[in-house]
């Protein structure tokens, strides 16, 4: 594996390296930076996604434990996150690396053009030799909006700037069959085919939001869009350089054969569903395995308001599996489901298409 662009994800519990106290850990934090910083050297384009501000403004704050309130959490997040990329700042600088911080929202990749703005930023400062180091604002953004953790963001980044690979980094060695803090049966998990069912084992530790079921789905995000990742243990020294090598550290997921496109990844995981259209087994078989677009004969159910051009769930027994634009209007489409296209005109007046949802503007989630 040819690797030129790597986003890299370091959570709370990496950060911390494992404490009990609240804290960023200077140490680990040089650490890390010096290894990036070596592939970085190598010719190789680092995009940083950090958790921390949180943790860094719990201590700040003089807290004794991770605020539960969402007030809290801003406040500490407010008074952390220049006290991370200060850590940052100066761990990189030691190398001669700039670095350039960079905090998102979900509402910042659901606008269509907002995603594109901060992809162009973001090969702005590549190109430029600088690190981005990118973060959930959680200063300022309610639950509603925001990513649930950097796990997911890591994806969405992953796939905003055709990452080669995407790395977690956390506190374990990878995927487990079983949490292996609580069970020493768990069986250690080394790779994970595109097609493979897995479900992450162990939730997330007292310094943050994620835990492994978290990382599993950012995985599983990031794969669908092309992307190699790698779930390692952040802890370890030279773990990156052996990820970057292929040295078999960590679980390895394999890549989708068939990986969505740039608007297909916009579709499938960064826009916010207005509605939902629920289908039969036979159109999600035509949507999934034929490549086809939606028709009105294998809508049973519409839910939501929603406008034309609208992006909309597609559901088949309580499943959401694709993603898409649609034709028509949730009032519209509640007088033609289940008819053909040839009555279309005849119910409503006008065909806008004879599609509900175009085959070009779907996005499959999973396969």
């Amino acid at each position: 594996m040819t690797v030129k662009r790597c986003v890299v994800k370091i959570g709370s519990g990496v950060l911390s390296a494992g404490a009990t106290q609240a804290r960023l850990d200077p140490k680990i934090m040089r650490r890390l930076a010096r290894e990036m910083a070596a592939a970085h050297a190598a010719g190789q384009q680092i995009v940083l996604v950090s958790s921390g501000a949180i943790l860094a403004g719990i201590e700040g704050l003089g807290l004794k434990e991770r605020p539960q309130s969402v007030e809290l959490k801003q406040a500490a997040a407010a008074v952390g996150q220049s006290r991370l990329m200060r850590s940052w700042q100066e761990s990189f600088g030691r190398k001669a690396i700039t670095v350039a911080q960079i905090l998102l929202t979900r509402d910042d990749v659901r606008h269509r053009g907002r995603y594109l703005n901060a992809r162009n930023t973001l090969f702005a400062l590549l190109e430029r030799g600088i690190v981005p180091v990118i973060n959930e604002n959680d200063t300022v953004a309610p639950d509603e909006i925001l990513f649930g953790g950097n796990d997911v963001l890591s994806a969405l980044v992953a796939g905003l700037v055709d990452a080669d690979l995407l790395v977690l980094l956390t506190d374990q060695d990878g995927l487990y069959s079983a949490d292996p803090r609580q069970n020493p049966e768990a069986k250690f998990i080394a790779s994970v085919g595109a097609e493979d069912k897995v479900l992450g084992a162990g939730k997330a530790g007292p310094r943050g939001k994620g835990g492994m079921e978290s990382k599993v789905r950012a995985a599983r995000m990031a794969a669908a869009s092309g992307q190699s990742v790698v779930i390692a243990n952040g802890l370890k020294p030279g773990v990156l350089a052996k990820v970057l090598s292929g040295r078999g550290a960590g679980t390895y997921f394999a890549p989708r054969t068939s990986p969505l496109d740039r608007r297909g990844r916009w579709l499938a995981h960064a826009s916010h569903a207005k509605g939902q259209i629920h289908v039969d087994a036979g159109a999600r078989e035509a949507l999934v395995r034929q490549s086809r677009s939606l028709l009105p004969s294998g809508v049973r159910a519409v839910a939501g308001d929603f406008s034309r051009g609208d992006v909309v769930g597609v559901i088949c027994d309580g499943v959401e599996f694709a993603r898409g634009l649609s034709n028509y209007d949730s009032v519209e489409l509640a007088r033609i489901k289940g008819l053909k296209t040839s009555q279309i005109e005849a119910v409503l007046g006008h065909k806008t298409a004879d599609e509900v949802v175009h085959h070009d503007n779907l996005a499959v989630l999973e396969l």
